[in-house]
């Protein structure tokens, strides 16, 4: 099945959206929710910073230029808080040399303001499998590690 149309994976996504722009961030979350993933949102790096402290975020969409605390900085902060956070950076044209900056310290993809709501999604999809497959295998390794330790003591002669 085509994950954008289906509403309960859409569902499980944790998205964090955070933009200095009142209008801009309310009408990309509210259409978001149109599409199934109810975002939390922040005004600024710093209460992004906040959210990921006190709450569980799988993807981060971030505007780069914000006041005080910029896109670059508030990723800077995030993934020394939680590197398995993916970010999805937003640029305006003039600002692609930041958005480099960003996948440079680890942000998963970038897009131009203003975005095609599509194509964001795509790129969250993309993320959040990206993210969920990772922490399979994680998960996988953790369990064979504990399977071979097992093995190795269990089966030692008394």
């Amino acid at each position: 099945m085509d994950q954008i149309g289906d509403a309960a994976f859409l569902s499980r996504i944790r998205l964090l959206l955070v933009d200095d722009e009142d209008r801009f961030r309310s009408t990309l979350s509210k259409r978001l929710a149109e599409k199934g993933i109810v975002a939390e949102t922040a005004s600024n790096g710093v209460e992004a910073l906040k959210v990921v402290k006190e709450k569980p975020v799988d993807i981060i969409v971030l505007d780069i230029k914000m006041p005080e605390m910029d896109g670059i900085e508030t990723l800077r902060h995030v993934k020394k808080l939680n590197p398995e956070i993916e970010v999805i950076l937003l640029t305006g044209h003039a600002n692609i040399e930041s958005a480099v900056e960003g996948m440079r310290l680890g942000a998963h993809d970038y897009l131009m303001k203003p975005c095609d709501i599509e194509q964001l999604l795509e790129k969250i999809i993309t993320a959040y499998n990206i993210r969920v497959a990772r922490e399979k295998k994680e998960m996988k390794n953790g369990i064979q590690k504990k399977m071979d330790y097992w093995q190795k003591h269990w089966n030692r002669p008394s």
